[in-house]
């Protein structure tokens, strides 16, 4: 019984491991939300300081632009003050002064010869606009390095008279950004409009002057800042927060990534440890399931499952011949016993199905002698006398065999609608199958619905070739049947034929129509002779509704009472 206590200890691993698995799943979780936070704190903070960088040089413009020289347009008092301002503020290298037309008119430095502005994007976006404009990542023409151009209108009253330009250092920027520090497998990056890189920690001579990924092209002008899962170009596993130029006063795009890999490292660490002793006491578990738990539990057990095998191939006379007060070994008994019953069952069901079949087969012999007695007879008594309707007679008694020959083929067990349908019309099919479509589920009836359904189907053909759509060349019919809740709507619509009318008087094939079904079927049925031909339908049961007093498909509350 020690033992057997090991056995359990080992499977009472089970929940430490589950709640080692929730606690790690809790871990991660909170891990996840605790970094997404970091990232989208990161990526605002670094899309401040740029706003703020962006906003004091639109204020350093604003003050270029209220200076008497640069108003006045004074060249060279102009070129002086420029070349002033320039020097006190290490974030720009130039700004100057250029006309509508794109040729520069003063500056804080000499202009190469023949240097024109006026095909630049942020220019003509500042004369669209007539406001502040930040541009995109563009190479000076006049230091030949990149710059973030800036631009403003100088207005003259409500008349923009010249352009102020200037732009911001990219090495300058970085500098920022990277004093600003960066845990390791982590990244700061700010793009323009375009998505060009102007700044990227770490490894920005790899990135700056680069495009973004198309797969995050779209975060640039996103609806509003988020924090996605993304890999970054490097390869590297991030959790992004980002800042999309969209946002008001935001005219660059912000991210800032946070390395997985280095978020969840204590967690994964944690994950490790906790790995190896599960590991550990399963092996532990393993090996006393083997050497101490296999000959008092797995081998019983295999020899209780050795016998189930023999028993499904057919050895049925295969037993544990377990015995023994043990647990095992009780149940090893009780299953000998189990099959020995099980046993004796089979051979008691198989001398019961010996002896239906024969009985069964011996009432298919009687039936069709009575059949054809039945026919033997009616054709002695009237055949000459009243040929018409010993005719009629003999095809709906040729139906009823149909039937019963259908119904006995599969001993006494039940048959579709499509079965019944086809043996009624089998002497109309023979002869004409293209004119008759039948269409419906796979519906299974009783024998005692089976019987009526085959003489009414009969009757309707016998009338349509008499009288309707069968009688024509052209004429056709379509048997449609539906299934729901227990009921069979069927609808016999004949179409081609000649012009028909409400008849006058009951015949011998409307009352058999009728009467045909068993009370317990509720059948109904209602025909309507319209012009193209009759439309016959009949609902019966044959299972119990799920819900009683619901309106029938004919439009009926009672289902009890017939009707033609």
């Amino acid at each position: 019984m020690r033992l057997k206590l090991v056995a359990v200890a080992v499977a009472a691993l089970a929940p430490v491991v589950a709640m080692l698995v929730y606690n790690e799943v809790a871990l991660r979780h909170q891990r996840n939300e605790e970094v997404r936070a970091s990232a989208a704190q990161a990526a605002r903070q670094a899309s401040s300081e740029v706003e703020r960088i962006i906003e004091g040089l639109h204020a350093l413009l604003v003050s270029v632009a209220a200076m008497p020289s640069v108003r006045q347009l004074d060249v060279p008092a102009c070129n002086t003050a420029l070349k002033a301002v320039v020097e006190s503020i290490p974030n720009i290298r130039t700004i100057f002064v250029v006309g509508l037309d794109g040729q520069p008119i003063c500056g804080s430095m000499a202009f190469p010869e023949g240097v024109i502005f006026s095909d630049r994007d942020y220019f003509q976006q500042m004369l669209t606009t007539k406001a502040f404009v930040v541009g995109t990542y563009t190479q000076s023409r006049l230091v030949d390095r990149p710059v973030l151009p800036l631009a403003m209108p100088l207005m003259d009253a409500d008349a923009m008279k010249a352009v102020i330009v200037s732009g911001i250092r990219l090495d300058w920027l970085q500098n920022r950004i990277t004093e600003r520090g960066v845990a390791p497998g982590n990244a700061v990056t700010i793009a323009d409009g375009n998505g060009t890189i102007v700044a990227h920690v770490p490894s920005p001579e790899r990135f700056v002057g680069t495009v973004i990924p198309d797969a995050l092209e779209r975060l640039i002008h996103a609806d509003q800042p988020d924090v996605i899962d993304v890999v970054s170009q490097d390869g590297t596993e991030r959790i992004l927060g980002y800042r999309p130029i969209a946002l008001p006063s935001s005219p660059l795009y912000v991210s800032a990534g946070f390395s997985k890999e280095e978020a969840f490292a204590p967690i994964n660490r944690a994950t490790t440890m906790n790995t190896l002793a599960i590991v550990g006491g399963a092996l532990f578990a393993f090996l006393a399931a083997i050497f101490i738990g296999n000959r008092f539990i797995l081998v019983p057990i295999s020899r209780i499952a050795d016998v189930m095998e023999k028993w499904r191939s057919g050895q049925t006379t295969a037993r544990t011949g377990m015995k023994g007060p043990d647990e095992l070994g009780v149940v090893g008994a009780t299953f000998d016993r189990l099959l020995d019953e099980l046993d004796e069952r089979r051979r008691q069901s198989q001398e019961a199905e010996e002896e239906r079949s024969l009985l069964v087969r011996e009432l298919a012999h009687r039936v069709k002698n009575g059949f054809t007695l039945v026919q033997a007879i009616a054709r002695q008594t009237f055949s000459r006398s009243d040929p018409e309707k010993y005719n009629s007679f003999a095809e709906r008694l040729a139906a009823l065999a149909g039937t019963y020959d259908l119904i006995l083929s599969r001993e006494g067990s039940a048959s579709s609608v499509r079965e019944i349908v086809f043996a009624a019309l089998r002497a109309h099919v023979a002869s004409q199958a293209e004119r008759i479509r039948l269409d419906g589920p796979e519906v299974v009836l009783p024998a005692d619905i089976a019987l009526p359904l085959s003489l009414v189907v009969h009757e309707l053909a016998t009338n349509a070739t008499k009288y309707g759509s069968l009688g024509s060349e052209d004429g056709t019919v379509t048997i449609e049947w539906k299934h729901d809740d227990g009921r069979v709507l069927l609808v016999w619509t004949e179409a081609g034929g000649p012009p028909v009318s409400t008849p006058t008087k009951k015949g011998f094939g409307s009352i058999l129509i009728e009467r045909a079904f068993p009370a317990k079927a509720q059948a109904r049925s209602r025909s309507d002779y319209r012009p193209g031909g009759l439309v016959f339908e009949v609902i019966f049961l044959i299972a119990e509704p799920v819900a009683r007093g619901e309106v029938d498909p004919l439009g009926k509350d009672d289902m009890h009472a017939s009707e033609t």
